[in-house]
């Protein structure tokens, strides 16, 4: 089986499912946002703080050249098939788009704004999401990346009022199997 990208807005289900699915496909499994934690020493949320947005979505293109073992980055690069969960920022970036497409077979997990602001409501660890109106940026956010995970995914799954099972029966059906 090849490498499985799981993209879609914070609080979709990526890391979840894609647990969920690696130790049911006996694949491996790669939080990207785990790997920059790990590489820099610290998480996410201070990488915003300290360094910016910006900084961090750099970490995030090199992670992927990293994983594809592109140029002077090959230490890091996938043995065998994984499953892979990036951040929900990762494919604004054309060049990620790219990478993402070298590096496997891109799955949307489409979770509609009513079920992310229940998911995520009282969530302090997610930088773009501080402040007030959780709705109101979560809807700003989605304006910004809903085509872009649409343009980018070779399979997009629905993820709402599914059990993880469901998620994955949906995903073989539009795979083929």
């Amino acid at each position: 089986m090849i490498n499985v990208i799981l993209i879609g807005f914070m609080g979709c289900g990526k890391s979840t499912f894609g647990k969920w699915l690696a130790d049911r496909q006996q694949m491996d499994f790669l939080d990207t946002d785990e790997f920059i934690e790990k590489m820099e020493g610290i998480r996410i949320s201070e990488i915003f703080a300290r360094k910016g947005e910006a900084y961090f979505r750099d970490l995030e293109t090199k992670t992927l050249h990293m994983l594809l073992g592109d140029g002077d980055e090959k230490e890091a690069r996938i043995q065998k098939s994984t499953v892979i969960s990036v951040g929900g920022g990762l494919p604004v970036r054309e060049e990620n788009q790219r990478l993402l497409k070298r590096l496997g077979r891109v799955v949307f997990l489409d979770t509609s704004v009513d079920e992310l602001v229940r998911r995520l409501k009282g969530d302090e660890t997610r930088p773009l999401l501080q402040g007030t109106d959780l709705r109101k940026k979560i809807e700003s956010l989605m304006d910004e990346r809903l085509d872009i995970y649409e343009d980018t995914a070779d399979i997009i799954v629905g993820t709402d009022g599914k059990t993880l099972f469901e998620v994955y029966e949906e995903l073989m059906r539009e795979w083929g199997y």
